[in-house]
């Protein structure tokens, strides 16, 4: 079954077995070049002050939110679970709001059953790398290269962007899935839930031993993440509501008042009895 269509039936069981929450805003970064990375997402923030994030510098996707959205508060009042289907649709902005509104949902449903997503222990998705690790990295986190390399670990980048392609002195950047084959350990962006690539990364990365999808767009319930071999998933949780909308309509840095976390399978209570919990 695709990534997406579970989500759908995810998202359709939460509706059926509890109130689910309005849409209360979308908020997007300012109309210019994005100055830092938090400026590369959207939110949905819903009635009860849970917010989802989507990244948004995904070919046209901001342009087409922008006209798609127009005004102070677009899609107020709108029920969660509707916008959250729009995971399906071809379009990338609708697509990047339905992602947006599946993970929103996602953080209401953990506050409501009381399910406290263990805290980022560190930034690379707990790989742990070392100087016997070959690490696969699907999308370029500029960041991390120097925390992975130091380590002594091999590292192979996989990218869309053909201007990124080629040898980087100690590690090289390719265009080609497959040559995540040889890699221990991998690291992907929670971008491969948007343009729909997880299945074929996971079919590229078939031999590594630990997965780790990483980012504020991977803020979603995981179970069928970990049902396709993920073995941790990193995402974000607004912590200060007031000053995260603030931040985002200056177009600052919002990271201050947001903190990230990493659930592992053994973690991680499952869907059903989040549910159950939140009766």
């Amino acid at each position: 079954m695709p990534l997406t269509t579970e989500f759908v039936r995810i998202v359709e069981r939460i509706a059926a077995a509890l109130p689910v929450p309005r849409l209360r805003a979308l908020l997007l970064p300012p109309p210019r070049e994005p100055e830092t990375r938090d400026a590369e997402f959207c939110a949905i923030e819903l009635e009860d002050e849970s917010f989802g994030f989507s990244y948004v510098w995904l070919g046209d996707t901001l342009a087409g939110l922008r006209e798609a959205a127009p005004g102070p508060s677009p899609l107020a009042g709108r029920p969660a679970e509707e916008v959250a289907r729009w995971i399906l649709d071809r379009d990338p902005a609708r697509r990047a709001l339905g992602f947006a509104a599946l993970n929103a949902l996602s953080q209401s449903l953990f506050r409501r059953a009381g399910y406290a997503p263990p805290a980022a222990a560190d930034s690379i998705g707990l790989l742990l790398p070392c100087a016997a690790d070959h690490i696969g990295m699907v999308g370029l986190f500029p960041p991390l290269i120097d925390r992975i390399l130091a380590s002594g670990a091999r590292l192979t980048v996989i990218e869309l962007r053909p201007e990124l392609a080629g040898d980087h002195g100690r590690y090289r950047v390719s265009l080609d899935p497959a040559e995540l084959a040889p890699c221990n350990k991998v690291l992907s962006t929670s971008t491969v839930l948007l343009n729909d690539t997880l299945d074929a990364v996971l079919d590229a990365c078939r031999n590594a031993t630990f997965l780790s999808i990483i980012g504020p767009t991977a803020g979603c319930v995981p179970d069928p993440l970990f049902a396709r071999g993920a073995d941790a998933i990193g995402g974000t949780c607004v912590a200060d509501p007031a000053g995260f909308r603030a931040a985002m309509r200056r177009g600052e840095p919002w990271g201050a008042c947001a903190s990230k976390y990493c659930i592992r399978p053994a973690d991680y209570p499952g869907l059903d009895a989040l549910i159950e919990r939140a009766r």
